[in-house]
């Protein structure tokens, strides 16, 4: 016969998952990513691929897809189905390496209060297609752009439609040695609003911060690192300092979050 207390500790280790009640699951669940969801969660029993198919388990979308670039077919799909699955509640939404145009765009049909839009390494949306989908989210609060081919056009009409726009992350736009302030002054002309802004890796000068500055006088954080091209000396220095609350210069660190190899040649283009 097994003393009390070992008894206990069976019937915990044998304790019925599908007793817990359907909102403690729920909450668990969703601390999946949508691609565990579909592949795995969902498929384990009737009452799990309920409480799946609820909207609310859809509000925000984590697409990480590991840089599993020969299923992106497959996770574009995946992705779909999970706006689908949100009906039109989607607040927040993390596409890494398989978004394209036309995904995008069924993402702003579908999903008019987003507040949160996240592109990791979309090479294939374009100028154009981004653009599109920022005229269809105007509860867009923050922006992440990491590695993809966007100019200033698309950040001038993301400014123009966005008008709620209070973080923006456009990170790692060109390799070493590319000087422009185009895309510094299209922020400073268009996002008035911003709070939080990173720019890892622009070929903005001095004159582009300067901009900045003086177009968005409610920024709180300002990311410059490895932008080689600004010179933080001097009464820009002094002004930056006095008015920024978390200020990276271009000569601190690079990012602590994790890049693909590929992604990582980048700190090692010496020129264009």
């Amino acid at each position: 016969m097994l003393p009390r207390k070992r008894k206990k500790i069976a019937a915990a280790e044998t304790r019925d998952w599908l007793e817990l009640p359907s909102e403690v699951t729920a909450s668990i669940l969703s601390r999946l990513g949508a691609i565990e969801i579909l592949n795995s969660a969902q498929t384990v029993c009737s009452q799990w691929r309920n409480i799946c198919k609820d909207p609310s388990m859809w509000r925000s979308i984590d697409m990480r897809n590991l840089g599993e670039r020969d299923k992106d077919y497959v996770h574009e799909k995946m992705c779909v189905h999970a706006v689908d699955r949100s009906c039109g509640h989607l607040l927040d939404i993390n596409i890494e390496y398989f978004g394209t145009d036309e995904l995008l765009f069924y993402i702003s049909e579908r999903s008019v209060h987003l507040k949160r839009l996240r592109l990791f390494s979309c090479y294939e949306i374009s100028d154009e297609g981004l653009s599109e989908a920022a005229s269809k989210f105007p509860f867009l609060e923050e922006l992440e752009i990491l590695i993809c081919p966007i100019s200033k056009h698309a950040v001038e009409t993301i400014g123009r439609s966005c008008p709620l726009l209070k973080s923006f992350k456009y990170n790692l736009q060109r390799c070493k040695g590319y000087v422009c302030d185009d895309e510094a002054l299209a922020i400073a002309q268009t996002l008035p609003e911003l709070r939080h802004l990173q720019l890892l890796g622009n070929g903005l000068t001095n004159g582009g911060l300067q901009a900045i500055l003086d177009g968005c006088p409610h920024l709180e954080h300002l990311d410059l690192r490895q932008c080689f091209s600004v010179r933080l000396v001097g009464n820009l220095e002094r002004r930056c300092v006095e008015s920024i609350k978390n200020l990276r210069h271009p000569s601190d660190p690079p990012p602590d979050y994790v890049l693909g190899a590929e992604d990582l040649d980048f700190w090692d283009i010496p020129s264009c």
